[in-house]
Formats: structure tokens, sequence, C-alpha cells
């Protein structure tokens, strides 16, 4: 069996590690557009329950990818220059640059002799001498746009405008920062991931896309009024820009994952909000589901796609509704800052999609649940 991988990133790789384990018979190629030493993204992150998963896939890959973290016990959540600890359970959440988690998978990958073309710019996939093509080329699939019309893709856009910038302000935890500044409403996403770098995601709602004139500005304009917004917590410190575009969320479905020989994994076929923070360990997770649906059926891919698909779909199709939810309280955030005092707000916030609820969220944030209560602001839950 011949596989053809197109997309170098960690879902794509950490497939061909997988399947190279398993069936060192079978040839696997890797297609990745960009340049060996493309350095593109930030930093990003990874939970204890994503970890698991990943161990319990290849130990061996995870236990590297251990050593790299950068581990933070909370975050922050401030509405009207209020500040609440939120403490994380657990170890803590796990952060590290993406090219260093790209870097130990091609480690991965060249220790098992897995052929990776670096500049791979592909015209026409349909020509890929391949028994499976393998769509791990996120958002902007071109494998999915080959066959749009037979995976059923649909793909609308958000309204509220984005951009991922670093900083060289090393945050002492996470945090989300919702403020208003000169009538428009602006949230900021920023937490450590190296001991010199941390990721910063500023936000802002359509309204003040056009009410500030960001539409009209430059891309150093828009980044100089996203450090003055946030002046207080950059402290003096520059954003950083690498390959940095505003963008409005693309959100992407696709009715069937496979068409013929070819199927789709991670973003290339169902984008997951990056407010829910799991958009890697999704994609790394549809890999592994792939991956253990063919070494069951290495001689039947019809069998194997279609058991990939059916026992994949009801769990990621649960994670991507919490994702389209957390979008869904983003896209009106403006309305919530108006609305809540600070602790309703993060009250609101931790129980956005539905996932957590109160007896949840009290056993996991015991400290927070009762910082709520003693607030006044939610009385419905001093009965609770």
């Amino acid at each position: 069996m011949k596989v053809a991988i197109v997309g170098g990133g960690p879902s794509g790789l950490f497939l061909a590690i997988l399947l190279r384990k398993r069936m060192p018979e079978i040839g696997i190629t890797v297609y990745e557009q960009n340049a060996r030493d493309a350095t593109y993204g930030f930093g990003m992150g990874l939970t204890e329950g994503g970890l698991a998963r990943l161990e319990a896939a290849d130990a061996a890959v995870t236990a590297d990818i251990m050593q790299a973290l950068h581990f933070f016990k909370a975050q922050v959540i401030s509405n009207r220059e209020a500040p609440v600890s939120v403490r994380v359970p657990g170890p803590g959440a796990g952060t590290l640059p993406r090219i260093t988690l790209v870097t130990i998978l091609r480690k991965h990958a060249a220790d098992l002799g897995i052929d990776v073309r670096y500049e791979a710019r592909l015209a026409d996939v349909s020509a890929l001498d391949a028994d499976l093509i393998v769509g791990a080329d996120g958002v902007n699939s071109m494998v999915r746009e080959s066959a749009r019309e037979s995976f059923g893709t649909t793909h609308r856009s958000l309204e509220n405008h984005f951009a991922w910038f670093g900083t060289t302000r090393v945050f002492p935890t996470a945090a989300l920062v919702f403020r208003k500044y000169q009538g428009g409403y602006f949230v900021a996403h920023y937490y450590p991931y190296s001991d010199t770098m941390s990721t910063f995601v500023g936000e802002c709602d359509h309204a003040t896309w056009q009410k500030l004139g960001l539409e009209a500005m430059s891309l150093e304009e828009r980044k100089a009024l996203l450090e003055a917004v946030f002046a207080p917590e950059l402290d003096g410190h520059p954003l950083v820009s690498n390959n940095t575009t505003w963008r409005q969320f693309d959100v992407i479905r696709n009715a069937r994952w496979s068409s013929g020989r070819t199927v789709l994994i991670g973003d290339a076929l169902s984008s997951a909000h990056p407010t829910i923070g799991s958009g890697t360990r999704i994609a790394m997770e549809d890999a592994i589901a792939l991956a253990e649906a063919i070494c069951a059926h290495p001689q039947a891919l019809d069998a194997a796609l279609a058991e990939y698909e059916m026992k994949r779909r009801p769990e990621k199709e649960k994670l991507i509704g919490a994702s389209e939810i957390s979008a869904m309280w983003y896209e009106e955030f403006p309305r919530w800052m108006d609305a809540y005092g600070p602790y309703e707000f993060v009250y609101r916030y931790m129980t956005r999609t539905g996932r957590i609820s109160l007896d949840r969220l009290r056993a996991q944030f015991p400290d927070l649940v009762r910082e709520i209560e003693a607030s006044g602001e939610l009385p419905e839950l001093a009965g609770a």
C-alpha cells in the first residue's frame, strides 16, 4: 500500500509516524508546501487529557513533547478591570512553541525513514501515485477543495476579527482580558510558551472593526492599536508578528469524511474554534483514529475509511459542537461584557459550552465557585 499525506503539520506527521510503526511495509510520503526552515506560528497548548490520548498512541513521541512543555497553574479572566484567578486542576496546562512540536515529529519521522518532501506545492492531487490520499492540509485544504462536492463541503466565516502575535513579555500565567477602548470592545488571550516568549491573540467584534477604522489600517497600525489597548499587560514589550494576518474564523464542515481514495483529517475536515484550545489535539486524535482503522483493515481501504468515520465522528462532533457554541459566545462578547459583573462573567464563560455543569465546576474549581457565590452576583447559586 502507498499512502500520500498532504500536509506536514502535527496531524500529518503524527499519522505518518503511527502508520510506519504499525505497518512498516507500506510506503508513506508526506508533502509539505512550506520550506523545511519555515517557522510560522507561536505557542500552542496541550491539555492533560489530550496528552493521555497521545501517550496511549505513541509513548515515545509523547515523552519528547512532555519534555518540551512549559506548564502554568492558573488562568486569569478579567472583565471591567477586575481579574478573577482560575486555578487549573491537575498538573496544569502545558504549552510549547508550535515549531518545537513540529520539529519533534519531524525527528521521529526521519528516524523511521519517512519521506517528507518540503516546498511541495501540488498542482493535481489526483495525479499522486498512492492508494490512499490524506488531506491534512488545514482550513485552506487543496485536497478538500479538489473534491468539495463529493465531500459535501460547507464554508462560512464568523464576524469577529482576530490575529495571532507573540510577545517578548513572558507572562506568569495565561489570561483572558476583556476591555473597552475608545468605544470599542477587545479581548486578548495570552499565555507563556517558553522562557522567552508568550502567545498573544487579539480579537474585536465587527462593530469595533468598523467604528475604530481597523479595516483601513495597515498591519502595523493595527498592531500599534492592539499594543495601546493592552499596554498595561504588555508593560512596554512589543507584539511580534510572524506571517500575522487579521482574519475572520472559517467554519469548515464536510458531510462526508472520505471520497474514493481520499480522506480528510484535522481542520481540513472540520475547523475547531481556537477558544476551546484543542485544535491541534483534535487533529492529532483524528490521525490516531485513522491509523487504527487502516491497521484494522489493511487490505480493505473502503472498510477502513468507513470505520474511521463511524468510530471517530461521534466524539469529534461533540468537540466541534462545543467549539461552535464557544464561537457564538465570543461573537457576542461585547454584550456579555456589559451584562455581567466580573464574577458572573467568569461563571458564564466557564459554563458557556454546556459541557461543564455547576456540579462539575464545583468539583474541579471549588475555590472559584466559593468566590462566585460570595460575590453575590449570582444569588441563584446560593441554594444550588
